[in-house]
């Protein structure tokens, strides 16, 4: 490959790209779509002064990459095989670039056009910023991340257009990989999980409640005080019940949470640093779905006991969320390393595909 070669492709990418008012109209869409979301995050977080910017911040990050995955199939699936449909693909390949040059610079071209609608994010970023309680490692991850994600989406765009000789067909196939990703994932975590059961043994006692309906006194439960409006009887020792024990089929999702790791946004959640409040919880959508997949990582507990006359006690064995996360696996850079796979394996396609002099071609493939 050749960096002047490259440049020349790119800059002519990017030429035809930008030409045309409805690129314009996109992002103007775009921009008009994350002044929503911004206004309504502001909205919907009011009620957090402390950790307002840093749930606002990871809103305005995953809508960037939800609209990119809407969007760069679209701008990326037809690179090749639609300038060989409009027979401006040949004269390219009989100059001195390579079809390495074309297959890397049509790649880089709509990286960077992806990278447009991450650069009109930036002054709601800036603004969720602005508004306190946003890590600077956090910032600095999350927007590497997406910044490479974008990269692999316009790559798989790339390569199935080389691969597919018709445009709409490869933009379809295009969506559909990249929905695999995003929508499969959760999907065949949850049948696939759900198939896989155990049986958990449930142990529950109870307060004896009719014990106290003589007198119409009623115990005070743990943290509780009694009051006018509130009249209940502090016992140290209540009326207790009898056990009950039956047992019943979980669901063992700690045996396929790796389906989930090559999801984008799992991705993007699992690498970035959580920031946590004063009681252990994520602040932010990040750490959220953080929390969700790697609590997904336990196994269930074979017995569970519930006993409702000294429940402080069974929720003091309850680990927190910072705790949950801390003693599980990170997984991202596995998905990421699948993903890198994935997008260089179809790139690799594309090139055998693309390559000339070609041995054979697809019937009706137009050349010149």
């Amino acid at each position: 490959m050749n960096a002047q070669r490259l440049g020349t492709i790119v800059r002519l990418e990017l030429t035809q790209r930008t030409r045309s008012v409805a690129w314009y109209i996109l992002l103007g869409v775009f921009a008009l779509l994350l002044v929503i979301v911004t206004a309504l995050s502001f909205m919907a977080f009011s009620w957090s002064d402390r950790e307002q910017g840093s749930a606002i911040y990871s809103t305005i990050v995953y809508i960037t990459l939800l609209l990119v995955v809407l969007v760069s199939p679209t701008l990326s699936g037809n690179s090749i095989n639609g300038d060989r449909d409009a027979a401006t693909l040949a004269p390219v390949q009989v100059t001195l670039a390579t079809t390495a040059d074309i297959i890397v610079g049509k790649f880089l071209a709509a990286w960077i056009t992806g990278l447009a609608f991450v650069a009109v994010s930036i002054p709601f970023l800036v603004i969720a910023t602005l508004s306190g309680g946003a890590d600077a490692a956090t910032i600095t991850v999350s927007l590497l991340v997406l910044i490479v994600e974008v990269g692999i989406i316009a790559a798989i765009g790339v390569a199935l257009s080389g691969v597919i000789a018709r445009p709409l067909f490869s933009v379809a196939t295009t969506y559909l990989v990249v929905a695999a990703l995003v929508i499969g994932t959760p999907i065949a975590f949850a049948l696939v999980g759900a198939t896989m059961r155990t049986e958990q043994t449930y142990n529950n006692r109870s307060i004896d409640w009719e014990s106290y309906e003589e007198d119409g006194e009623f115990p005070c439960m743990p943290g509780e005080s009694p009051s006018d409006d509130y009249p209940c009887v502090q016992d140290p020792s209540p009326e207790c019940g009898e056990w009950s024990t039956y047992t019943n089929e979980v669901p063992r999702f700690d045996r396929v949470w790796w389906i989930l790791a090559a999801n984008p946004f799992v991705i993007l959640a699992d690498a970035t640093p959580t920031t946590f409040d004063a009681n252990g919880y994520p602040v932010d959508l990040f750490g959220q779905i953080k929390l969700g997949i790697r609590a997904a990582q336990e196994p269930p507990a074979d017995e569970v006991t519930w006993d409702e006359c000294s429940p402080q006690s069974m929720e003091d064995q309850q680990p927190t969320p910072e705790e949950i996360i801390a003693q599980s696996t990170p997984s991202w850079f596995v998905g990421l390393g699948l993903q890198i796979l994935l997008a260089a394996g179809l790139l690799w396609w594309a090139w055998s595909r693309t390559s000339t002099p070609a041995r054979r071609l697809p019937p009706g493939t137009r050349i010149a």
